[in-house]
């Protein structure tokens, strides 16, 4: 740590007790509470001065930092040959040049009573995802506000997502105060006018303080120009404030587990970190999604036992009994579990340059949990940049990039949850596309719905293995797929007579045919498109666990839905076919003539003209027509899943 001018500059005396007792100062500093928070606002309302101006006075700047920091400020720097203390978080080149945040940037400081983490996140309305991200772990959020400017729509739009994300502890940094005169009437109306917006988004209590943070005034010292404020500084409110791991520790017990430790076969635990409440040897806990029930046996670190676990925790339980708990699953107290379902209503906020499509398959990961979802249409899109009435609904078919939206999910098997309201661990997920593994949006759940709760797997006598037995064959789905004009149809057709002479029992599903009847509602936009797939897929997979082999012959065109089938499906009975025809040859035989009036602009969203088609990657049959005949691809096909039993 830099000591530069010691004995003129009091801020960067080196702390009495490393001297003294290195030990009983690292003893301190281990047992002292952490406060994760971030600064937020309009964009120059001066957050990143704001946390360089917290570092510095925090001594938490090396020599060689504060030496780059002066070189900095002189070369690039916005306060002529002064320190220009954004510099310290503001790391980007891009940052440096603009004068402005992009990236969220992390710092750690420390003070006597407490330690911190802040996260400083851009302004600008294009890097909302971003801001998320760092508000997502926060116990608080420094709201900065220009005193020139007042209250503004990103102040606004920032503020509702602090509401959302379930932060409780706002601060109203009313900065640049300097610019002002340090004028109390200013001060007074910023603070009413951001009251009345605040009351309507939900937010009750916040603390407002006066401040500069170039000038260091009620940043850790209260400042004397002004001295008709009596509230606490800054760096007061931030050691005082109430932690989030304090309230988690209040809560009932809960632990996602992420692994099953077994180092030899005398030892079963289950490893996690506690996410809220605490635990002891002796409590009677429930494994979900499963409820069985056991008592804790021990609770193990590696420095020893505990006596008990409290939230925040990294611990490996072990329990009296022998039950079936693997990663995923989640130990709760036995008489106040958390909640297990498959649908639910969420509010979204989409992270990704492509938009939201209805109906796709994503993975969610919720914790240790992650299982495939399909996303509904929104319900409604969420106004947060209407000054009069934040947090006014808009209709939406989609959700775009910085986007935010309340839209029904529903997961491939339940999960264990809880509202994000109540419990962050168990309320908050991310979205990640299954193709990219772009992170596409980050969510929060608000309940379970009604009809999740009341339907239930009826258990029958008469299973699929029965079914198949019968019919002394292995059900199959030969999913054939490929462009308009390939010849899927046909092809499937032959392999089906060819089956039949075998003695297999067969149906075919066939694209228009379904259109008819089942999927008559349906047009051909990208969503529909999903819809198809997915109402086909269903139908397949219960006509599958009825013994039979099914074909069915569809363009489906995305790799997504494809996979979303194949999940549907127990491994080794789903087999893609992709009849490959160039898009040429397929023109050319236009049988339907569906090319031309693509190509003339009278047929939208046709696939291969205006629409894409996503060629399987890894097919586990291919055939080519432009090589081969529909009977010999047929035959081809029939070579190579059989023999059948």
């Amino acid at each position: 740590m830099t000591e530069q001018a010691t004995s003129t500059d009091p801020v960067y005396k080196t702390d009495a007790l490393i001297a003294e007792d290195i030990d009983a100062y690292l003893d301190a500093h281990q047992n002292k509470t952490m406060l994760r928070f971030i600064t937020c606002g309009s964009v120059d309302d001066g957050k990143s001065t704001l946390i360089g101006r917290l570092l510095y006075d925090s001594k938490m700047i090396f020599e060689d930092q504060l030496a780059a920091l002066e070189n900095d400020s002189k070369r690039v720097g916005t306060q002529g040959q002064d320190i220009d203390f954004a510099l310290l978080v503001d790391g980007l080149a891009a940052e440096r040049e603009q004068g402005i945040t992009i990236d969220v940037a992390y710092r750690f400081f420390a003070t006597e009573k407490r330690k911190f983490i802040v996260a400083d996140c851009p302004g600008h309305e294009q890097y909302t995802r971003n801001m998320v991200t760092g508000a997502s772990t926060a116990d608080l959020a420094v709201i900065l506000i220009d005193a020139r400017k007042g209250v503004l729509v990103q102040t606004r739009r920032h503020s509702f997502l602090c509401k959302q994300l379930g932060i409780r502890n706002i601060v109203l940094a009313v900065n640049k105060m300097d610019l002002v005169d340090y004028d109390q009437s200013t001060f007074e109306t910023i603070v009413a006018d951001y009251r009345a917006f605040a009351k309507n988004i939900g937010i009750e209590d916040f603390t407002a303080i006066p401040m500069s943070g170039l000038a260091g005034d009620n940043i850790t010292d209260r400042s004397d120009n002004t001295d008709w404020y009596d509230g606490p500084t800054l760096l007061e409110e931030l050691e005082s404030v109430e932690v989030l791991s304090a309230v988690n520790a209040s809560k009932p017990f809960r632990m996602p587990v992420q692994w099953v430790n077994r180092p030899n076969l005398d030892f079963r635990g289950f490893s996690g970190l506690v996410a809220t409440g605490t635990i002891a040897p002796g409590d009677t806990v429930r494994s979900l999604p499963s409820g069985k029930t056991s008592t804790v046996k021990s609770i193990v670190t590696w420095e020893g036992e505990l006596e008990e676990a409290q939230a925040g925790q990294s611990v490996t339980i072990t329990l009296e009994d022998e039950i079936d708990c693997s990663r995923g699953d989640v130990l709760a107290t036995a008489d106040a579990p958390p909640e297990v379902s498959d649908q639910f209503e969420a509010t979204l906020v989409w992270m990704d340059d492509e938009p939201m499509t209805p109906g796709r398959a994503y993975w969610l990961k919720l914790g240790t949990q992650n299982v495939s979802v399909t996303v509904q249409a929104p319900k409604y899109e969420i106004n947060v940049n209407d000054p009069g009435n934040t947090g006014s609904h808009l209709a939406a078919k989609t959700l775009e990039l910085n986007s935010i939206g309340v839209a029904e999910i529903t997961t491939d098997k339940p999960v264990v949850f809880e509202a994000y309201e109540d419990n962050r661990a168990l309320g908050g997920f991310i979205l990640v596309d299954k193709i990219t593994n772009r992170t596409v949006a980050a969510g929060m759940l608000h309940f379970s719905l009604r009809r999740a709760q009341n339907v239930h797997w009826q258990a029958t006598d008469i299973g699929r293995e029965h079914h198949a037995g019968l019919k002394n064959q292995t059900p199959r789905v030969l999913w054939f797929t490929g462009l308009s004009g390939s010849g899927k149809s046909t092809i499937a057709n032959e392999v089906e007579k060819r089956l039949s002479l075998m003695n297999r029992h067969t149906f075919l599903l066939d694209g228009d045919n379904i259109r008819h009847g089942l999927n008559k509602d349906l047009g051909f936009t990208d969503s529909d498109r999903i819809e198809n797939i997915r109402r086909i897929g269903e139908v397949a997979k219960l006509m599958a666990d009825a013994g039979l082999i099914v074909l069915t012959a569809f363009i489906s065109p995305f790799r997504a839905e494809r996979r979303m089938v194949r999940d549907m499906l127990p491994e080794g009975e789903f087999i893609e076919i992709f009849v490959d025809t160039p898009l040429e040859v397929a023109e050319e035989r236009d049988v339907k003539g569906l090319y031309k009036k693509a190509r003339a602009g009278d047929l939208k969203n046709f696939t291969g003209i205006d629409s894409p088609y996503e060629e399987p990657e890894n097919a586990e049959i291919r055939v080519n027509t432009v090589e081969m005949t529909p009977e010999e691809a047929a035959r081809y096909i029939v070579d190579q899943i059989m023999p059948l039993k």
